[in-house]
């Protein structure tokens, strides 16, 4: 379905820094509303949530519409009070799940 996703953020930030996160995973994004050569409908297939976690409490999360281009980009900015791990989700249509993970550490 997809190629690994592409996650951007810094390894390393100091405490109480906000930093950038991009991400963009491989999906043709259908919505539905096409037809293929032989005029038959070309059945949804979105991506129709995105969650990113960090350190297992929830941080940002967006729901997606069939408007969205194919690879979705999210971009978004987070306060770092710790070092952890990030974990991002893709969820598709017919359920299926896309996950990464990030570490980020503290500088010293």
């Amino acid at each position: 379905m997809a190629d690994k996703p592409r996650i951007k953020l810094p390894k390393e930030a100091a405490k109480g820094d906000v930093i950038q996160i991009k991400t963009l995973v491989s999906h043709v994004m259908e919505s539905g509303q096409r037809k293929d050569a032989q005029g038959k409908a070309i059945p949804r297939k979105i991506i129709n949530k995105f969650a990113c976690e960090f350190n297992g409490k929830p941080l940002f999360a967006c729901a997606l519409e069939p408007a969205i281009s194919a690879n979705p980009y999210i971009q978004f900015n987070a306060k770092v009070d710790e070092a952890g791990t990030f974990k991002f989700s893709w969820t598709d249509d017919d359920g299926t799940v896309i996950t990464a993970e990030e570490k980020i550490a503290l500088k010293a």
